[in-house]
């Protein structure tokens, strides 16, 4: 069975997405927190691997990677782009049992990834996918809240008192 690892350009997804757009006007923190956290929700469905990634100009210093809602975040050098950073991340983590999927509008980079056997996926693709997911996602949580309210038994109030005293060893 292939294990399957999304690579995302993180700024590039904020551009493309008018929800994050909108977010990163207004500050960028909050545009990056939400992808993630529309990228955890859709790693938690779909079961794959998830690495975002962001170009350091934005975010000066050293390189950082570490595990945010179970997904890798990178933080690239600071003359690292993205695109480069996804580029060796599909060289190294390519091989016979690995699909990768490069989530990116940069037409370049997608030819580029392509030319190393990765799939791509466009902004607006992506986006779509997300919201399958976070249907799916309702759509489970509902199921699950009428299955609680299935398994409920219905009783007047004077045999919910005679059970619990019952239950507590009391004699009526």
């Amino acid at each position: 069975m292939k294990q399957h690892i999304l690579l995302v350009d993180g700024y590039n997804m904020i551009g493309y997405w008018p929800e994050l757009r909108k977010l990163r006007d207004d500050n960028l923190e909050d545009a990056r927190d939400r992808l993630i956290e529309l990228m955890a929700e859709y790693k938690a469905q779909k079961g794959w691997r998830v690495i975002v990634v962001f170009d350091a100009h934005f975010v000066p210093g050293i390189k950082q990677t570490y595990n945010q809602h179970a997904l890798e975040v990178i933080y690239t050098a600071e003359k690292e782009s993205a695109d480069e950073c996804i580029e060796r991340l599909t060289h190294e983590l390519r091989n016979r049992h690995t699909q990768i999927v490069v989530a990116t509008s940069d037409m370049t980079e997608q030819n580029v990834i392509f030319g190393l056997g990765a799939s791509r996926m466009p902004a607006s693709e992506l986006a779509v996918e997300v919201g399958v997911v976070k249907k799916q996602i309702e759509s489970l949580a509902k199921s699950t809240q009428l299955q609680k309210q299935k398994n409920r038994i219905s009783v007047s109030p004077d045999v919910a008192i005679k059970l619990e005293r019952l239950r507590r060893g009391l004699k009526d």
